[in-house]
């Protein structure tokens, strides 16, 4: 049948199963937006305040869900603002497919009204980008974008139509999806082989959780691997939730911010099984001093990852999810009873420590405890992000949404609308700083015209907490231009855009909000005011080995001793 370019674009949409948009509308994508008005019954579009807010409003879909994210813009400045939410999605493999729409084809190249070439702009934080200019290739350019998005390790695709092939007519014909195969064809004999030689000799073996874990929905195969191997379990915090993180085995998150007993149990430990983990420096520390006695064993489904960090001894490249039930298959039990217990001797000697009265610690494990870890938990990033990482329980995957590698401030709001979008049954809170929250606060409003019951924490120490921590820490109390003190009450803006609120200042007042923001039909925030130089602990310090992990104690005794 005869369908004009706008309307082939969403028949493309429904043949993959999309039922949710995020966007923004403007001149270059009109057309789109007047066939959307006609397809309101089988996709739903929600308006956001912000084009960055649509595009982390996608991502956050696609984490929750598994399924890819969708998000839509205009040409020049409306494209443009994508391009932060197009690298949070790059950096953390997150499958987004965004749609944009440029001047026609006879105004390319002649510096019209609102022309960018997006497609150019997003090369290098895309899987890839096209550019749509005849629409005899609009169909097969958007199948292909959502298999690109998906295939392997996923990412975020772009296409860019010109407005005059949206307004063209062609002959469309309805296509049914390519199935997306797991990687298997890279699995070679010889590695697994290796793998499973390195396992079977290791007396000490520890297990590194990344987000591939996550992506492959490998959960139940890492369960498998981790009982056989007898091995204590640390995370990345992209990997959160991969394995339960209530187990005893399990050891907390590793690196800057990781616990010392997972830092040390990688830093003792004769094998290392990095699961879908690249190495990144924050997990790391000090690369020439990682894991230093043991071998390396990477099991990823990108091979750029293997080498790029940390150099393995070993490593399997495939699906994680396939790769596990292969060696599952292979391994024969283990058992190591002294190291296990050498580990849970540090579990006992260096636990996390919730400080006395209303901090970000405790906050997280209330919520944790209110929800009983049965909730979909997005942060934004900064102290919040990593008391988040340490103190909420994350049992299943997809049920932490976090910018890992971008750290892009701003993010958490629009993925939570996202999430809450996808995944309507599951409890969703986002966990922002007061930095964080001022960022992309205007999507507030988009929550409370769309009515998304969604719960927004604010830990609000009228600073800039992270860099304050650091500036406190390395750079001799000099508070450059982190400190917030001012009149802004997120309550009142919060009501002012038609959404809920409480502000709380005890650990009492926080249970009453907890309960209203539970019981809310609509957006709730939920503002606690916390001191402002509390810190994250243990922290390693910038360049050092993970081993030199250190606590406001170990701090407070070099003061004391010097």
């Amino acid at each position: 049948m005869e369908l004009n370019g706008s309307q082939i674009v969403l028949e493309c949409l429904l043949e993959q199963g999309v039922d949710t948009v995020f966007g923004y509308p403007g001149g270059s994508i009109l057309n789109i937006y007047d066939a959307l008005y006609h397809y309101s019954d089988k996709i739903h579009h929600i308006l956001t305040s912000h084009e960055q807010g649509a595009a982390h409003a996608a991502d956050g879909y696609a984490r929750a869900t598994g399924k890819v994210g969708v998000c839509m813009a205009t040409s020049g400045p409306g494209a443009t603002n994508l391009v932060t939410g197009i690298a949070t999605a790059y950096m953390d493999s997150v499958p987004v497919v965004a749609i944009t729409c440029n001047v026609g084809v006879s105004l390319l190249g002649r510096d019209s009204f609102q022309e960018v070439d997006i497609a150019g702009v997003v090369m290098p934080i895309t899987k890839h980008s096209f550019i749509v200019k005849d629409i005899t290739k609009l169909a097969e350019t958007i199948r292909r974008a959502f298999k690109i998005a998906q295939s392997g390790r996923p990412g975020p695709v772009l296409v860019d139509i010109t407005k005059d092939v949206t307004a063209a007519v062609y002959e469309y014909e309805a296509a049914v999806p390519e199935p997306v195969e797991r990687v298997k064809d890279t699995i070679t004999e010889e590695d697994l082989s290796r793998a499973v030689k390195l396992i079977q000799k290791s007396e000490r073996p520890m297990i590194l959780v990344g987000g591939g874990a996550v992506i492959s929905n490998a959960s139940g195969e890492l369960a498998e691997f981790v009982q056989k191997v007898d091995a204590p379990v640390a995370d990345t915090l992209m990997g959160k939730g991969a394995y339960d993180g209530t187990k005893g085995n399990y050891t907390g998150m590793l690196g800057m911010h990781g616990t010392k007993t997972s830092n040390y149990a990688v830093t003792e430990c004769d094998l290392l099984i990095a699961v879908g983990a690249r190495f990144s420096d924050r997990v790391t520390g000090n690369t020439k001093k990682f894991a230093k006695g043991a071998k390396i064993l990477h099991i990823d489904v990108d091979p750029a990852e293997i080498n790029k960090n940390i150099i393995s001894d070993a490593s399997v490249i495939g699906d994680v999810k396939e790769v596990l039930a292969i060696l599952n298959s292979r391994i024969e039990q283990k058992s190591n009873p002294d190291w296990m217990s050498h580990i849970l001797e540090y579990k006992e000697k260096y636990p996390l420590r919730v400080p006395e009265g209303l901090s970000g610690p405790y906050v997280v494990r209330r919520l944790y405890e209110a929800t009983k870890g049965d909730a979909v938990i997005v942060t934004e990033v900064g102290q919040h992000q990593m008391w988040a990482a340490q103190f909420y329980s994350f049992q299943k995957p997809r049920t932490l949404l976090t910018s890992g590698g971008l750290g892009t401030m701003g993010y958490g709001f629009g993925a939570a609308m996202g999430a809450k979008t996808g995944v309507p049954e599951k409890r969703v809170i986002n966990i922002a700083g007061d930095g964080c929250f001022r960022m992309n606060i205007n999507e507030l409003a988009s929550a409370a015209r769309n009515r998304i019951p969604m719960i927004q924490v604010v830990i609000n120490n009228h600073v800039l907490g992270m860099v304050r921590q650091w500036q406190s820490l390395f750079y001799g109390k000099r508070y450059s231009n982190t400190t917030l003190q001012d009149g802004v009450d997120f309550v009142k803006v919060a009501e002012g855009m038609g959404a809920e609120g409480m502000t709380v200042t005890s650990r009492e007042e926080l249970d009453e909000a907890i309960r209203k923001a539970f019981a809310a039909e609509g957006p709730f925030v939920i503002d606690c005011r916390i001191d402002c130089d509390e810190k994250v602990w243990p922290m390693v310090a910038p360049g050092a080995p993970i081993q030199e992990a250190f606590s406001e104690e170990d701090l407070d005794e070099k003061v004391s001793n010097s």
